[in-house]
């Protein structure tokens, strides 16, 4: 017996299961002093991203990091793609989403309406944790 199948990349390969974080509200859920430093946040958060992925998947996952406002100009890195929202970030999350139909997608943010959205889709929904702890 096998698992589900996951979708195929234009390689042909199997596409990894799509990780999208909402920066703002991932960065929002600790006061660590983000709101001096909106940009500077999401560097941390998209580093920490890059260096330790997701920590409760041992699969392979692709990261994408969608900011908006002050945070908007951050990045790519090597393991983390950044999405600069040129207007609401949960817009912008749920356009990837659904660009994306057909594959596993998981969004995380702790927005009751944005998982809401997002749910509709067919994706799966995850708190801010699951990148924090």
């Amino acid at each position: 017996m096998t698992g589900p199948r996951r979708p195929l990349d234009a390689s042909g390969s199997a596409a990894p299961l799509l990780v999208v974080v909402d920066g703002a509200n991932v960065v929002g859920s600790r006061p660590d002093g983000w709101w001096r430093d909106r940009k500077g946040a999401a560097e941390r958060l998209r580093d920490r991203l890059a260096s330790e992925g997701l920590p409760e998947r041992a699969e392979p996952v692709e990261i994408v990091l969608v900011v908006e406002g002050a945070a908007r100009g951050v990045a790519s890195v090597p393991g983390v793609r950044v999405e600069s929202a040129p207007g609401s970030g949960d817009d912008r999350i749920v356009e990837l989403t659904a660009e994306t139909a057909g594959r596993a997608r998981l969004v995380v943010t702790a927005d009751r309406e944005l998982r809401r959205r997002v749910t509709e889709l067919g994706a799966e929904v995850a708190g801010p944790r699951t990148v924090l702890d």
